[in-house]
């Protein structure tokens, strides 16, 4: 503020500018990659308090931190059991190329965990590498199979995700190859937008019958999940337990994407910091937060991450633009091509144009050509290895002999935002406070600031 006028800098950014230029040649809307790009409270706002004389930590050389997680344990015959509590998120194949969607289910299998199919059905190749394989139920319907949902171990129902709650799937024609045209039953080369919302169901109401014909195709053998895109989380997971599901997928705003509507991605939806208490929050209301498991996504980039979600009550986490960034995503190896593209290396979000040099979002066979299967896949396990053993190494510090043993208890808040948010107190506050209902933000500012 200077003799009363803004800054013009803050509002007209160089940024701004651009942007508003861009439109004007264009006509449209811009549309990208990757995952939003301002900041919102977060994880880091958040830090684990280890024990001390009031808990025993555990050595981490000699004392076990169990990670095995079930999940679909409600109606399913068969539940999921996996090693650890991180999963691979759903990315299709078509959005990403055949050898990276085959990399993500052998570092997948050899962690013990699930990988999942995304909007484009089940690859016979990506059957083939993925022990466990999560089979998505999208409003697109491409590459449906009844008989790879029955080869599936789960089913998970998208309502919407995290990047883009509210708007249906983009994928522009550049990346829609003949074999994706095949099979998505599409003509290839065309820009194709994915529906929004589901053509033969248009509520809760309509989505137990439709949990309960998923059910009947697959024998009751396998976990439904239904996934969202966190907005209204605390009704949606209310509604979804209530429509049958074995498991809640919500995937926080700061989800990433191949392909987006910019708005979508920057303005729309809630973080998954927030995401993840409202839907604990919601299950513990209906006295299922043990029957039913709560799987959290959206900008997990660690096991630090991981830990506090899980000591906020997701059962596990699912990572999706981190596991491509471990096999390759923004490998400086390639800085040529980035700048021909017009971008560097960790700044590219261009997953939407097919040029990815890594050969991960693309269908250009000399680009797939440069990512060798074995070596992304180890990479990938090597990366979820990692946070899995941070994620013991916080469990352990807080005296947790099991990683679900994390809980609440465990964390604090940097920030009023987030002990507001989350109900977890503030740095050196003791009194905790209920993280939802009236009067919340009164009682937090008594407590807090006297």
């Amino acid at each position: 503020m200077e003799n009363g006028f803004i800054n013009p800098n803050q509002v007209w950014t160089p940024e701004v500018m651009e942007e508003i230029q861009e439109k004007a040649e264009l006509g449209r809307y811009r549309i990208r990659g990757m995952g939003r790009s301002h900041r919102v409270p977060s994880f880091d706002d958040l830090v684990v308090v280890p024990a001390g004389l009031t808990r025993i930590p555990l050595e981490g050389y000699r004392e076990r931190c169990d990670t095995q997680t079930i999940l679909g344990r409600r109606y399913a015959d068969q539940p999921i059991t996996l090693d650890i509590p991180i999963t691979i998120a759903g990315m299709s194949y078509g959005a990403l190329s055949l050898p990276a969607k085959q990399a993500l289910g052998l570092a997948a299998t050899r962690m013990g965990t699930s990988t999942t199919t995304g909007d484009g059905g089940m690859h016979p190749e990506e059957r083939r590498a993925s022990k466990t394989l999560i089979y998505q139920y999208l409003p697109a319907r491409y590459g449906q199979n009844p008989h790879d949902m029955k080869r599936a171990d789960a089913i998970e129902i998208v309502v919407s995700q995290g990047a883009k709650p509210g708007a249906g799937g983009l994928l522009l024609g550049q990346k829609i190859s003949s074999e994706i045209a095949n099979i998505r039953d599409l003509p290839p080369g065309v820009d194709q937008r994915s529906p929004v919302r589901h053509p033969d169901w248009m509520g809760p109401d309509d989505l137990a019958i439709k949990i309960e014909e998923l059910r009947e195709i697959t024998g009751w053998r396998v976990p439904i999940y239904v996934k969202i895109g966190a907005s209204r989380v605390y009704e949606d997971v209310t509604l979804a337990a209530k429509a049958g599901a074995d498991v809640v997928v919500v995937d926080g705003m700061e989800g990433g994407t191949a392909a987006s509507v910019e708005i979508q991605t920057e303005h729309t939806g809630i973080p998954t910091l927030a995401a993840v208490v409202e839907a604990r929050d919601a299950l513990r209301g209906l006295g299922l937060e043990d029957d039913v498991q709560l799987i959290v996504s959206g900008g997990i980039r660690s096991g630090v991450d991981a830990a506090k979600a899980l000591a906020l009550g997701a059962t596990a986490v699912s990572i999706g633009t981190a596991s491509l960034l471990a096999m390759g995503c923004n490998n400086p190896r390639y800085s040529e091509d980035f700048h021909q593209m017009g971008t560097a290396p960790y700044l590219c979000h261009a997953c939407h144009t097919g040029r990815c040099p890594a050969g991960i979002t693309t269908q250009d066979p000399a680009l797939m050509a440069r990512l060798n299967v074995e070596e992304a896949a180890e990479r990938v396990a090597n990366f979820l290895y990692a946070m899995t053993l941070e994620i013991q190494t916080l469990a352990r510090s807080c005296g947790k002999s099991n990683v679900h043993h994390l809980d609440e208890t465990d964390l604090r808040s940097l920030t009023l935002e987030a002990s507001l948010i989350t109900g977890v107190p503030l740095v050196g506050q003791r009194r905790r406070h209920q993280s939802s209902g009236s009067g919340r933000v009164e009682e937090l500012l008594r407590g807090t600031l006297g």
